[in-house]
């Protein structure tokens, strides 16, 4: 396994990589969810599954979508 040469700046600018972020936080969520009540969340469970769903998707496309700034190494 070998890193790309520009991880650093892959991992400040890549759109999937903020995205994917936002997915963990909101799987954190789900599993904190467990233990307390979706009224404490003041979330509906379809609102939910909608962002997650949404964040997925986008997350796939900004991974095949060129984007500026991660040509050259920050280092």
């Amino acid at each position: 396994m070998k890193l790309v040469p520009n991880w650093r700046a892959v991992l400040r600018r890549a759109w999937s990589v903020w995205i994917l972020a936002a997915m963990v936080i909101l799987s954190g969520l789900e599993a904190a969810s467990a233990l307390v009540s979706a009224d404490m969340l003041g979330l509906s469970p379809e609102v939910y599954a909608s962002a997650v769903g949404l964040l997925s998707a986008a997350a796939m496309l900004a991974r095949v979508i060129a984007q500026t700034g991660l040509e050259e190494d920050d280092e």
